[in-house]
């Protein structure tokens, strides 16, 4: 019994510490000839209770519980790299409940086996992102939540780490997916918009009409487990010959037009056509109206499809910006919206329709007065019946395109653009086949 230092025959090991009935037994600290030390408790000649660990080929330290020279029970081991590791430990190995911090600064609070992660537990990952839920031998697998840096929300099933199995998430961007996931993928993606109807809408000219788009997967079925994405539809009008006498030239106008093309199907007969994009100003209200421009096969120019608008200066509110639901978006009760007045193409053609511009101006200023006075006629003056038969939109054929907008897009991409074409008819035409109809009744 005492106090005593002893040096092992091999030499790798030295002890100075207690000693009792020839035993190490009390209080010592055994060294390694590589530089490594255990301080602490001894029972027996053996490394029994509490006590500090410290190895030189790792750098790394331990303070905690020991049995029989292990790690077991509870300790904080403390990493060269940075990381740190406090909790329960089973014959060296981290088992049980506690909390890892690892060198990047990432955490996880919850239960391990075997070194590793496993079972119920709380992680915090280097991007911000938050996972609670289920692990496997270190991976996330079972149910879980994780709420994403962005503000996306994923809660369902996971398998090796990634969405597997049922489950809901609500993407920062407003898309909602509730279904069946596989390998991180939804299994009814959606793949493509289309357009609903015939190959070629008719519609009189000033008349209002109503689309239906659906969201479909590969197989052509509706994508009923998506919510939000963001549609924009707009209508790429077809250009007329502008005279070689006018003072406008095709190309000063094209020159105004964003330089990068894109290649899209227009017509099943003629190929592929380029557009462009740019933007308009309104110069009443400072409110900014984006146009397409197309620059191949005669398109130059974009009109807007918005709700009925008569009103000149009054700023127009485009159904662009809808959401879908279930798969299926409807924009009802849409038309052409009028140029404006200032746009060259449309002047250049308009130059015939200049007597009616000014009836039509001189009629505007007549309602704003109206209403000032009579603001009950706000409702009635956007019947069509009480509003004087006006052209908002140039007879022709128009390429109606619905886009997908959602940022940031969902999964990483957007949606192919969806195409329709939409030949807008003289108000001639309708009176004519209601004349037609007429002749055939009668003659009946």
């Amino acid at each position: 019994c005492g106090y005593g230092l002893y040096v092992y025959p091999n030499s790798f090991f030295q002890y100075e510490g207690e000693w009792k009935q020839g035993r190490k037994h009390g209080h010592g600290k055994l060294l390694f000839k590589d530089g490594s030390y255990y301080e602490g408790e001894f029972v027996d000649g053996e490394i029994m209770g509490n006590g500090l660990r410290y190895w030189a080929s790792t750098g790394n330290t331990y303070s905690g519980q020991f049995v029989s020279g292990e790690l077991h029970g509870h300790g904080v081991i403390q990493y060269k790299d940075g990381g740190k590791y406090e909790g329960e430990f089973s014959y060296g190995m981290r088992a049980g409940h506690g909390l890892l911090v690892d060198k990047d600064g990432q955490t996880y609070q919850g239960t391990f086996h075997n070194n590793k992660k496993h079972g119920g537990g709380k992680m915090t990952f280097k991007n911000g992102d938050k996972y609670e839920g289920d692990w496997i031998l270190d991976q996330r697998q079972g149910h879980g939540v994780l709420h994403c840096a962005d503000g996306t929300i994923y809660e369902g099933q996971w398998r090796n780490d990634v969405f597997n199995g049922q489950g809901t998430e609500i993407h920062c961007s407003g898309v909602i997916y509730d279904g069946l996931w596989i390998n991180g993928y939804p299994a009814a993606q959606a793949k493509k918009i289309v357009i609903l109807g015939p190959e070629v809408i008719d519609v009189i000219q000033g008349s209002a009409i109503t689309l239906h788009v659906q969201l479909q997967n590969e197989e052509g079925e509706v994508s009923e487990y998506e919510n939000g994405r963001l549609l924009e539809i707009w209508a790429g009008v077809k250009n007329h010959q502008i005279p070689a006498s006018s003072s406008t030239s095709l190309f000063k106008l094209i020159e105004e037009v964003e330089r990068k093309p894109v290649k899209t199907p227009l017509y099943v007969v003629c190929g592929k056509i380029y557009f462009k994009k740019y933007f308009l100003l309104n110069n009443t209200q400072g409110a900014v109206t984006k146009c397409l421009a197309v620059t191949h096969w005669c398109f130059s120019c974009v009109l807007v499809l918005t709700f009925p608008c008569r009103f000149e200066g009054e700023s127009l509110r485009p159904p662009a910006s809808q959401r879908v639901e279930r798969g299926c978006v409807v924009f009802r009760n849409i038309m052409l919206a009028p140029p404006p007045a200032n746009y060259q193409p449309f002047m250049l053609l308009d130059e015939l329709n200049k007597v009616r511009r000014l009836h039509y101006k001189t009629f505007l200023i007549c309602s704003k007065t109206i209403l000032s006075l009579f603001p009950v006629l706000f409702l009635l003056l956007h019947l069509k019946c009480l509003i004087p038969n006006f052209p908002l939109s140039f007879p022709g054929q128009y390429v109606i395109m619905v886009h997908e907008v959602t940022m940031p897009p969902f999964l990483g991409q957007t949606l192919p653009t969806a195409f329709k074409l939409l030949r807008v008819l003289p108000e001639k035409t309708k009176v004519k086949n209601i004349k037609k109809e007429t002749v055939k009744a009668t003659s009946t």
